[in-house]
């Protein structure tokens, strides 16, 4: 499996971007994928995720109402639409797979609290820098 971000840039606040993940050779039924953002000095952070096979949502709230994650299942592909961007939201993002290996599937505010090292596949990230 390989992740691969793309979207970022810079841009001034209130504007907006919208990251793509595009997965390959993903064969997987039951996952999560979810955006992480890590700014300078701070650690990484789960902002929104998105849960397969039912599609459900959830976001942190330093980005709810803000961001809006969704997917392309026919092309692999996951977008972090981010509006109203502020100077605080300038990180690093990536994108990253847990798969369900157990039996049942992981409440969404569960899984996006979970530590980084719990996720099974990571991107390499992209850039977003936001400028006041």
């Amino acid at each position: 499996v390989q992740l691969v971000e793309s979207g970022g840039g810079l841009v001034q606040a209130g504007g907006s971007l919208r990251l793509s993940c595009a997965a390959s050779e993903f064969r997987f039924d039951r996952y999560a994928i979810a955006w992480f953002r890590q700014a300078p000095g701070k650690e990484r952070e789960g902002i929104a995720v998105i849960r397969r096979p039912d599609g459900s949502t959830a976001y942190a709230d330093s980005v709810k109402g803000r961001f809006t994650i969704s997917s392309d299942r026919a092309e692999n592909i996951v977008f972090l639409q981010m509006n109203n961007l502020k100077p605080e939201d300038t990180a690093l993002y990536h994108c990253a797979v847990l798969l369900f290996l157990g039996g049942g599937i992981p409440d969404l505010a569960q899984i996006i609290s979970r530590h980084p090292a719990e996720f099974d596949y990571w991107g390499q990230g992209t850039q977003v820098t936001v400028s006041a």
